[in-house]
């Protein structure tokens, strides 16, 4: 590895202190991320900010990171590589979302011009890592740059073969290639080379989170484990290592590992709604704890009393939607509070009045069923011309509204158009990038065909819950489905599989929440 006038520096940060090799620097007290090697040329006091700064970012804990770099600059306004952190602080990848304005005015403050960065870097190394920020953050649309910007990184990783950093950066420059839309041939490539920085450093932040974000789906999640077992470890201080340990349980239907984990999560960041509390809220859910959910609905409610983000108000409402739609507690507070159209984002109107046509056809309110269907159809039309038709919320929106669509033609009574109707909803559906998370689609369509499809055709309902299983692993609104075609079917094998799956979820379980379904427990135990 060239590194001529580097200083080797490598910082652990697992037990709350920072060791380096340079010249016998003292400890601090640090949190804990932890551990890299990352040598550059800057001198001790800037580069032991540098090495926070990197790990914060492997951590996605940007504003944490940007001060890290901001502090090294104040140490040492020379040091390219603190220009290069800050400027990188400002690229989320992985969520698309990226500053060029705020990047753009951190690097000139370095130099004017690329080739003037260049020269105030002292090692061939380190010019390339300018490069590739420079490549980032040039001309041309996002899509093109993120491009030129992971060729740059790949040429890096073939200069300098034992560069983890080099690795670990790569890997997170191929994850976010796609613009936020999952393609799972590059997320594979990304994994490659995080697993190789993980083997090689078993405490490395990055590895670790960018082996989850390349496996955080039901088919791969199996996959991600390993690194999300260890990442909650590696990282106890960073929320969002927290966290992201829930993307691979969510999709194995680790309900008490994602409840747990994003308990931590909100409890290292406010008690807001976001996405941490949205997943928690979700866990709560599938875990049959109704009562511990709404009574964190209800403190997430009171903590926007004075207003806030469109964002947040979003989150309130898709928590809302999840609770109602699989409670159906319809004289609770939760569900008499409302949020002004004005106050969230389009994406969270949608999902607000998807609820309200859901609710209305379980209530057989043809009324209230087609006015919400009406209003979800134009809220689609916006959406597809803001965001593409292409847009995985656009394309959310086209099956929620067939799934209204199908819901008034069942309650019609004409039930083959409306699974006819359901039918172009899963297709929409399956061939959506695969998602993580609580799903976009708040009842996914598969689920809802179920249900329709038991009073008409068991087998058929048996099929679509099971393909709703295989998307949304151990949902437990449709193991209770499967169980009920199953059983309809004379299936009592599968019955009983996903009755232990359901136990399995709700061993914490509200005991009226348990003690609805112990009659449909006991017929499957019946039968012969």
């Amino acid at each position: 590895m060239s590194n001529s006038r580097g200083r080797l520096a490598v910082v652990s940060l697992m037990l709350g202190v920072v060791t380096t090799t340079l010249v016998g620097q003292p400890t601090a007290p640090t949190p804990r991320l932890g551990t890299l090697a990352f040598p550059t040329s800057g001198p001790p006091a800037a580069q032991q900010a540098f090495l926070t700064g990197v790990l914060y970012l492997h951590s996605f804990e940007y504003a944490s990171a940007a001060k890290e770099f901001l502090r090294a600059e104040a140490l040492a306004p020379a040091f390219a590589m603190a220009y290069w952190g800050e400027a990188m602080s400002y690229n989320h990848g992985v969520w698309n979302e990226q500053d060029s304005v705020a990047a753009r005015a951190t690097l000139r403050r370095l130099a004017a011009t690329p080739e003037a960065r260049s020269a105030t870097a002292p090692t061939s190394r380190e010019q390339r890592f300018l490069e590739a920020v420079d490549s980032l953050y040039g001309a041309g649309s996002k899509p093109r740059r993120d491009t030129l910007y992971a060729r740059v990184m790949e040429r890096l990783v073939r200069e300098e073969p034992l560069d983890l950093e080099a690795k670990a950066f790569y890997a997170l420059a191929l994850l976010g290639l796609n613009q936020g839309v999952r393609d799972t041939t590059t997320y594979l490539r990304a994994a490659a080379y995080a697993d190789t920085v993980f083997r090689a450093n078993p405490t490395h932040p990055g590895a670790v989170h960018y082996l989850i974000h390349s496996f955080d789906d039901p088919l791969h999640a199996a996959r991600g484990l390993e690194a999300a077992r260890a990442y909650s470890h590696i990282a106890p201080d960073a929320a969002h290592a927290q966290h992201m340990t829930t993307h691979i349980f969510l999709a194995l239907g680790m309900w008490d590992d994602v409840v747990s984990q994003n308990r931590i999560a909100v409890g290292l960041t406010a008690m807001v709604p976001s996405h941490y509390s949205t997943w928690l809220v979700y866990g709560l859910i599938q875990q049959g704890k109704y009562d511990a959910a709404r009574g964190l609905i209800e403190q997430l409610r009171s903590s926007m009393a004075s207003g806030g983000p469109q964002a947040r108000f979003t989150a309130l409402v898709e928590m809302r939607a999840h609770y109602l739609l699989h409670s159906e507690d319809w004289r609770s507070g939760v569900f008499n509070h409302r949020i002004g159209y004005d106050k969230m984002t389009m994406l969270g109107n949608l999902i607000d009045v998807y609820t309200d046509g859901v609710i209305a056809y379980r209530r057989m309110d043809d009324a209230g069923l087609a006015k919400a269907a009406t209003e979800l159809a134009r809220l689609v039309d916006a959406l597809q011309i803001d965001r593409g038709s292409g847009d995985p919320a656009a394309m959310a929106g086209r099956v929620m509204a067939r799934e209204l669509g199908g819901m008034r033609l069942f309650l019609g009574g004409a039930r083959e158009r409306a699974v006819a109707l359901l039918r172009e909803a899963t297709a929409i559906e399956d061939v959506m990038p695969m998602e993580f998370g609580p799903p976009m689609i708040i009842e996914p369509s598969h689920e809802v065909l179920g249900t329709m499809l038991l009073e008409m055709d068991p087998a058929a309902a048996q099929l679509e819950f099971q393909r709703a299983l295989r998307l949304a692993p151990g949902r437990s609104r449709a193991l209770v489905g499967l169980i009920r075609a199953a059983m309809a079917t004379g299936d009592k094998p599968t019955a009983a599989q996903a009755i232990a799956q359901v136990k399995a979820n709700w061993h914490l379980a509200d005991p009226d929440t348990r003690e609805e379904l112990a009659p449909l427990f006991r017929l499957v135990d019946r039968m012969p």
